[in-house]
């Protein structure tokens, strides 16, 4: 990830908040604009923001992690010769669909995010990764949406960065799994904390559930996520499997 030219003040040590609280002032003619890391809408409007703070400042790794295991489980357990026609769910700007482009051999890749933002920064900065790109909300998805994504057979979902935090709810995850064909793959990451039970999100006991029933995971890999502002590693589980049947 490249360096860009914005003017970027930073927190603190002393800047323990969660994940989701994080913050960082863009400095411009204006003045001092405080934008917190999740506030995606007014991150991705401004061209090399994302990439800069939190690739270049807090060392997120979880494209590449992810993208690399999954090339890594088919390698082992696939077929050399299956091209894969994947859903990026939670897209975001593209940065997962350039790394799957490196990392795997793809037929097809769609992009879905919930925020208008999201798919102009991708027009703008990455024109040529996805086949299409949808701004959708699989939450509640109608027979439209449905009828839209079923037509590209999907044999591979993968979502980085993008459970918890009330950015995805558990039933919108479960309508995406749901969208892949039987024998899928599946990638995603998911913070360590959303994998206990003390976990208040539903993501625990959904994929507890769904896991059991529906995805037979091949890895399970504890990493360093991104640090924090405050210069502590933020740890994730990546989770690679294959789907069985629809949950």
């Amino acid at each position: 990830m490249g360096t860009c030219n914005l003017q970027i003040e930073y927190p603190g040590r002393e800047c323990m908040l969660d994940q989701d609280e994080e913050w960082f002032h863009l400095v411009t003619e204006d003045g001092q604009e405080r934008i917190r890391v999740h506030e995606y809408d007014r991150v991705y409007d401004v061209p090399g923001l994302y990439e800069e703070v939190v690739y270049n400042k807090l060392q997120c790794d979880s494209p590449q992690v992810i993208t690399g295991l999954l090339k890594e489980t088919i390698e082992r357990h696939g077929e050399s010769d299956t091209s894969l026609r994947v859903l990026d769910f939670g897209a975001g700007n593209g940065i997962v669909g350039e790394c799957l482009q490196e990392a795997v051999d793809t037929e097809t890749i769609v992009g879905i995010d919930i925020i208008d933002e999201a798919k102009k920064a991708v027009k703008r900065d990455r024109p040529e990764i996805y086949d299409d790109y949808y701004v959708m909300d699989l939450s509640q998805p109608d027979g439209k949406d449905k009828q839209m994504l079923d037509r590209w057979n999907f044999n591979a979902l993968v979502t980085v960065a993008s459970l918890g935090f009330g950015d995805i709810p558990t039933q919108a995850f479960v309508n995406a799994f749901n969208i892949i064909e039987n024998n899928s793959w599946v990638a995603f990451n998911i913070k360590d904390r959303f994998l206990n039970d003390k976990d208040d999100t539903g993501y625990n006991e959904m994929l507890q559930k769904m896991i059991g029933q529906s995805l037979n995971v091949y890895r399970k890999h504890h990493y360093c996520h991104r640090l924090s502002m405050a210069g502590e590693p933020l740890y994730y589980y990546a989770i690679v499997g294959r789907k069985e049947n629809d949950f």
